[in-house]
């Protein structure tokens, strides 16, 4: 596959966010905030920039990668520096070709680089344990109030985080969006349909569903 990975330029900014508006458009939700979500972190305090990517083939931008600063916090209140990723997205026309993969292989390999202990996301066990994902449960990481969903997932690095009692995992803000201004944003973009599709009925169950410690 003839596949480049590099950092966006600032004159392909538009266009990453058309890329991810087409990957996640009535996927999880009608619609989508995606596209907002990127153009918003790129000026947040979690971004990290040399942790995000895209993927070019053919002269074409068809992939994208996004990480921010996170942290898990145990019950004396002291913190843990921890990396989350998303958006990650592939243009609807090339996916299954590997290309999401790509990009999230080659930036797990400098975040070690640079020390974290670990890679937190919220996202399907499907698409992410086959990259050495683990239930945040196995970790004793749960989120906010306890809860065990099963599309927290984390990815251990450089030792991991120890077994050292309980963790509370806590996001960026960046990601709590008003849904006035996504909105407004995605005024900018031509007129797309909000339908329903199966795929948010899906991704509304992992939400939701919980997971057990393996006795």
């Amino acid at each position: 596959m003839n596949l480049e990975i590099r950092h966006e330029t600032e004159d392909e900014h538009f266009i990453v966010e058309q890329l991810t508006r087409e990957a996640f458009w009535n996927l999880y939700v009608p619609g989508c905030d995606e596209h907002y979500l990127v153009h918003r972190m790129r000026s947040h305090q979690d971004y990290v920039p040399e942790l995000s990517f895209i993927a070019v083939k053919n002269g074409n931008i068809v992939g994208s990668i996004m990480y921010t600063r996170s942290f898990i916090e145990n019950e004396e209140k002291e913190r843990i520096r921890t990396l989350s990723f998303g958006p990650v997205c592939v243009h609807p026309d090339h996916q299954r070709q590997g290309i999401g993969s790509a990009l999230i292989e080659h930036t797990r390999k400098i975040a070690e680089g640079m020390g974290f202990p670990a890679i937190i996301i919220l996202g399907d066990p499907h698409n992410y344990c086959k990259h050495g994902f683990r239930n945040g449960v196995d970790l004793n990481i749960s989120m906010y109030g306890g809860m065990q969903p099963l599309g927290l997932l984390v990815l251990e690095m450089n030792g991991g985080i120890g077994r050292n009692g309980k963790y509370e995992y806590k996001g960026s803000e960046v990601y709590a969006l008003d849904p006035e201004e996504v909105m407004e944003f995605d005024r900018r973009f031509p007129f797309r349909e909000k339908r329903h599709h199966y795929s948010q009925d899906l991704f509304s169950m992992i939400l939701r569903s919980r997971v057990e410690k393996s006795m």
